[in-house]
């Protein structure tokens, strides 16, 4: 008996064809379409059951990390699958290759064909994370920002943390839309500051929420002190990234999370738990392009890619228990 080869796509090739965002990421209507949601009874059509879902993922991309991040601290590993998609895309989108293995569902070579067998055709952005559904072999959701939630509440039956305490949900989700406005897309936003005075502007903000969080964290293990919520994912997943890659690109400011005396101990602490280190990869958040070249729009700080020991001793054991 012979074992069929995995399908991979070719490589990435941007001569071929072309850069991915023309075309997709531009066209008018939402970015996101696929809004379905998993309920713990089933009410919206899809019940949560083990073995039903699968979530596609990127090592590149933070919301995406932000999900899996999720589902690992929930203790939903053996309740929902994962897979991910190569780091590089070109105009065809999100692909598999053999970096990061092949599709294990449907044995799609190219995200867009999981699109395309939602709704044929599907002109739009090919993002992940995407909860997908076996059962149905249909997309529930490519909304990022929910899908977090979904598997962080609808799963309970077989979770074995709560990262959204009814307690503190209110709370909870005030600050992941604080965190996503001011960090998530503030540094966004300085990347694509049109003018001086909006660069500095926007420069200005995320280094003012640098400064507040780290005084947040001066007293408290994680965000909401001595319990661990998604919350801290929502946040950690950026400031991973911060060094090598939102603070190159954008040219955000000269000090490096390291020089963050209680942000930069509590995104260490945080990695030593196997959730956060086990979903990243540094060799996948680098800066693959230079940085906004000082002739075109602003003239911005140069700031050299940063690789810091995220080994190094937290020292945070005295702020409360640990995550485990």
């Amino acid at each position: 008996m012979t074992t069929q080869a995995p399908a991979y796509a070719s490589p990435a090739d941007v001569a071929a064809h072309g850069p991915y965002g023309p075309g997709r990421t531009d066209r008018p209507g939402p970015l996101y379409p696929f809004q379905g949601r998993i309920t713990a009874d089933g009410s919206s059509g899809h019940p949560a059951e083990p073995g039903r879902y699968h979530l596609y993922a990127s090592f590149t991309c933070p919301w995406a990390q932000r999900a899996v991040i999720v589902r690992d601290l929930a203790g939903l590993r053996d309740v929902v699958a994962v897979s991910y998609v190569d780091d590089d895309r070109d105009g065809r989108g999100w692909a598999f290759r053999e970096r990061r293995g092949p599709d294990p569902v449907n044995g799609f070579t190219l995200l867009r064909e999981a699109y395309d067998a939602t709704e044929p055709g599907y002109p739009g952005h090919i993002s992940v994370p995407v909860l997908w559904d076996r059962r149905t072999s249909r997309i529930v959701s490519n909304d990022f920002a929910r899908i977090p939630f979904e598997l962080g509440t609808a799963f309970a039956e077989w979770a074995t943390t709560d990262l959204y305490p009814l307690d503190l949900r209110d709370e909870i989700e005030a600050l992941d839309e604080e965190i996503a406005r001011d960090l998530g897309q503030g540094v966004q936003q300085v990347a694509r500051a049109a003018t001086q005075e909006e660069y500095e502007r926007r420069r200005a903000g995320v280094a003012a929420t640098l400064d507040r969080y780290d005084a947040r964290l001066a007293g408290r293990r994680y965000l909401f002190g001595e319990r661990l919520t998604e919350s801290d994912v929502q946040l950690w997943v950026i400031l991973v990234r911060y060094d090598l890659l939102h603070n190159p690109l954008a040219g955000i400011t000269k000090r490096p999370l390291t020089s963050y005396p209680h942000l930069w101990a509590y995104a260490r602490d945080l990695y030593r738990i196997p959730a956060f280190r086990e979903t990243t990869d540094f060799a996948a958040l680098r800066l693959t392009a230079g940085p906004a070249h000082p002739g075109r729009g602003p003239m911005r700080i140069e700031v050299e890619p940063h690789q810091a020991d995220w080994d190094a001793p937290h020292g945070r054991e005295a702020l409360g228990e640990e995550h485990v």
